[in-house]
């Protein structure tokens, strides 16, 4: 078990309090309605799983219920980065 620093609540938080949403900055399709199955199939159930760091979005689900951005590691599970999805976008993520 680990905890979260809630960047709305400003303080950290068990991980029982929240609800994983899966992984970070993927696009949603301009057109969906062009896609093919396997293209639609892609986009919704298919994940890079990386063995490492990266970018996971997260809500405060018994809290201030609001979505935010948690870097963590999948491999230990810490927890490396918390923050808003206005103070982080895919550009600048790393």
């Amino acid at each position: 078990m680990f905890s979260i620093h809630c960047p709305y609540c400003k303080e950290p938080r068990d991980q029982n309090e929240f609800s994983p949403a899966g992984e970070a900055f993927i696009a949603r399709p301009e057109n969906p309605e062009a896609l093919s199955d396997e293209e639609w199939a892609d986009y919704v159930f298919y994940r890079t799983n990386l063995k490492g760091d990266h970018w996971e979005q997260w809500v405060h689900t018994s809290g201030c219920r609001k979505y935010f951005l948690v870097k963590r590691s999948t491999i230990s599970h810490e927890v490396i980065e918390v923050a808003t999805f206005e103070e982080i976008d895919s550009e600048n993520a790393s």
